[in-house]
């Protein structure tokens, strides 16, 4: 693990399991060659694995969501942003193909390389999920028409320290709000509210246009891996642990999530 930093910019991902930590050295191993220099951030369950790597800043973190780990980017995000003005989410299960030399100017915002009207996109794929996000964005006084759906899979935030911590303080609500009531994917929603309430601008920029076109995304989450029956049941039981713990941090809170 590398005890130095560079640049202004990071990359971060989540890599929990062993697919994934394997993927997760894969990736950073195409980023060395192709962005000397350049910091990959991982929240992963085993960062020690990651010792050898010289470009990795690896912490540990444990999955926070009860069904996926889909909104646990939130923690990682907010790690890379206490060391880099800017942190560019990706997902673990990506390859970089190219050279990376993007001119990233230091512009407050959320860069996403797929931006969608929420309301449109919930139409398209998910519309009963509609009724909740709209709950949602009447409880944070929003307006769903000014709120954008975030593709998850490549984005960067940056911010200061106060409106970084606005972003995942309503991330992490909104989250919680979704995972309560049963939704468990889709986290642009809640990347674009989250946003949206925090005061940062979305918008689509060249830069983040150049980092896309040498990206190549392998979708892991297709490949299923065999499970023993032992697997099977620690992921109950951590689901369920995971669940009930929500429920009762959320109670603080009981208006906004049960009202």
């Amino acid at each position: 693990m590398s005890n130095y930093l560079s640049q202004d910019f990071c990359f971060c991902i989540l890599a929990f399991r062993a697919k994934y930590r394997n993927l997760a050295k894969e990736l950073a191993g195409t980023l060395d060659k192709h962005s000397p220099g350049t910091t990959l951030v991982i929240g992963t369950d085993q960062p020690q694995e990651f010792q050898n790597c010289s470009n990795v800043f690896a912490f540990k973190l444990q999955q926070k969501g009860i069904l996926h780990c889909y909104h646990d980017k939130r923690f990682v995000i907010q790690a890379a942003l206490k060391k880099f003005p800017t942190a560019i989410q990706i997902d673990a299960d990506t390859k970089i193909i190219a050279d990376i030399s993007p001119e990233i100017p230091y512009l407050e915002g959320l860069a996403a390389g797929h931006i969608e009207n929420i309301v449109e996109h919930a139409q398209k794929y998910n519309p009963e999920r509609l009724i909740y996000l709209q709950k949602i964005v009447d409880k944070l006084d929003l307006s769903l028409e000014n709120v954008s759906y975030v593709g998850e899979s490549l984005f960067a935030v940056t911010a200061d320290s106060k409106k970084s911590e606005e972003f995942i303080k309503y991330w992490d609500f909104i989250a919680r709000y979704l995972e309560i009531h049963g939704i468990h994917s889709g986290e642009g929603n809640a990347i674009g509210m989250a946003a949206a309430k925090a005061g940062l601008k979305v918008y689509n920029p060249s830069w983040l246009g150049k980092i896309n076109s040498v990206r190549q995304h392998l979708d892991a989450s297709d490949r299923k891996s065999q499970r023993t029956q032992w697997d099977i049941l620690q992921r109950k039981l951590a689901y369920h642990y995971r669940l009930n713990k929500a429920r009762i941090i959320s109670l603080k809170d009981f208006d906004f999530f049960y009202s």
